[in-house]
């Protein structure tokens, strides 16, 4: 006899609510194994077992009170993640990675967007603290308005209610932290960029206050001018956004940019933006004014030219944050992860 059959036959009627106890009937196992199977139990179940049991709750369309679960455990198996915009592809390879994490621990991810407006990130918060996640998970950038009073006592209550709360980056508080070195990443690219005969710059950066993008701009900044070159402005805008790099990269142009200038976009979004409005000004993105950015997002590699960068390994770090969030042994501020310059032909060496 199938799993199928033994789940059909054992099956209530459909209008009954499906209980873990039908589950374990139809599957010929014990509550406690069931539960085991489909509550996210530490405990191995024998594969012959769990198969019977996922057969089973599939039949009799079988799903997990997280509620209930919550009520018991004190946590729901829901890991809660705050990005600043989801459309942006930094934030979409962080989320892959933490997604990856979360399914091999038999965890569900709720994505939610913060805008990096700091009322609307308490406001989340708050909300999601209701569904008493495992984890909660800040990845958007941090602003100097970001660590208030209001936020710390709800990151302090999730904490309390048994959930753990891991940033990427500083800036959150007392809760662990996966950092990217983001000045030391920018300083390496300023430097090798002067290696490659560059003497002057612009930086494109995001709105003052974005913790993100002013390390970034202080790392540059201190690289560049170290190994001779000088930036000559730094240009801010609102946002991480390709239109945000457009419009600052349009202002620039129209202010001047000389032949051999190199400008540095805050990310790779942002440069792409500036790509875009070099190209509608007649200039020759490469050979006339180079272009850089940081992060490494896949689209960089697939404009022409493609473009110089820092690569940040953005689906580890959403990964390893996972991993921080449900490993008992994690040290905290466990160290900044590597960053590589990848020097392409955005940024060709000036005689």
């Amino acid at each position: 006899m199938t799993d199928r059959s033994i789940a059909a036959r054992a099956a209530p009627p459909r209008s009954a609510m499906t209980t873990l106890d039908d589950v374990a009937r139809a599957a010929g196992v014990s509550l406690a194994t069931a539960s085991r199977v489909l509550n996210g139990s530490t405990r191995r179940v024998a594969e012959s077992y769990r198969q019977r049991v996922e057969a089973a709750a599939a039949e009799l369309g079988y799903t997990a009170n997280l509620s209930a679960q919550a009520t018991a455990k004190g946590t729901s198996a829901v890991v809660a993640l705050l990005v600043a915009d989801i459309a942006d592809p930094y934030f979409g390879q962080l989320a892959s990675g933490v997604a990856r994490g979360a399914d091999e621990a038999g965890l569900v991810v709720t994505v939610a967007i913060t805008e990096r407006d700091p009322v609307r990130e308490v406001r989340l918060v708050r909300a999601l603290r209701g569904q008493r996640p495992r984890a909660l998970i800040l990845a958007a950038s941090r602003s100097s308005e970001s660590s208030s009073p209001e936020l710390r006592r709800e990151l302090e209550a999730i904490v309390a209610a048994g959930g753990r709360v891991v940033a990427i980056g500083p800036g959150a508080g007392d809760v662990r932290s996966v950092v990217i070195d983001n000045r030391g990443g920018a300083f390496a690219l300023a430097t090798a960029l002067a290696g490659l005969g560059y003497r002057r710059a612009i930086a494109l950066a995001a709105a003052e206050g974005v913790r993100t993008s002013d390390d970034r701009v202080a790392g540059f900044t201190e690289g560049f001018t170290a190994a001779g070159g000088r930036v000559d402005r730094i240009h801010r805008g609102a946002a991480f956004t390709r239109e945000s790099g457009f419009a600052a990269m349009r202002e620039v142009l129209i202010d001047g940019v000389d032949a051999g200038t190199v400008v540095f976009g805050v990310s790779d979004v942002v440069a792409v933006g500036a790509l875009a409005a070099l190209r509608e000004a007649g200039r020759e993105a490469g050979a006339d004014v180079a272009v850089a950015g940081f992060d490494d997002i896949s689209t960089g590699r697939d404009v022409t030219p493609p473009l110089t960068t820092v690569r940040v390994p953005l689906e580890d770090v959403g990964y390893q944050t996972l991993r921080a969030a449900l490993d008992d042994s994690w040290e905290l501020d466990a160290g900044a992860l590597r960053l590589d310059v990848l020097l392409r032909d955005s940024t060709p060496p000036r005689s």
